[in-house]
């Protein structure tokens, strides 16, 4: 086989600092599109971004030659650098140390992108730590208290 074909849908999830409710409009659409651009930089083409004013998901191509830990080093640190350059948060913006992030296989895409479409919706159910505790579990690890 001369060709390499690849298509790694990645699903990933990341929290401000401490939970702190900071990406409110017009910041996050701000963010989003940024995030956007930044992941096109990277190869990695995003279905989506969203989120709520305490975390962010994302809906990505990962480009093969590039590590999931790598991708999204470079998108929490570009953008914290971003939003306080710019000063586009009343304090200063940090991204939580950890994040979250799963394949997604081509059938479940459009299921992933309809749920981090949905997020207002879904968090006036759960909030996020049990939201994360819960996308941790469906994936067969154990959450670290």
């Amino acid at each position: 086989m001369s060709h390499v074909y690849t298509k790694l849908w990645t699903h990933a999830v990341f929290s401000t600092k401490n939970g702190k409710p900071l990406l409110t409009p017009p910041l996050d659409t701000k963010l989003h599109n940024f995030i956007h651009e930044q992941l096109l930089e990277l190869g990695c083409p995003s279905r989506i971004i969203d989120g709520m004013p305490d975390h962010i998901h994302m809906l990505f191509l990962q480009n093969p030659s590039r590590s999931i830990a790598e991708i999204v080093r470079k998108i929490k640190g570009t953008s914290s650098f971003w939003i306080n350059q710019n000063k586009l948060s009343a304090q200063k913006f940090a991204w939580q140390t950890g994040y979250a992030a799963f394949a997604v296989s081509e059938s479940q895409v459009q299921r992933v992108f309809d749920y981090i479409s949905n997020q207002q919706e879904h968090h006036l159910k759960e909030d996020f730590a049990k939201e994360y505790h819960h996308i941790i579990e469906l994936h067969g690890l154990k959450p670290i208290e």
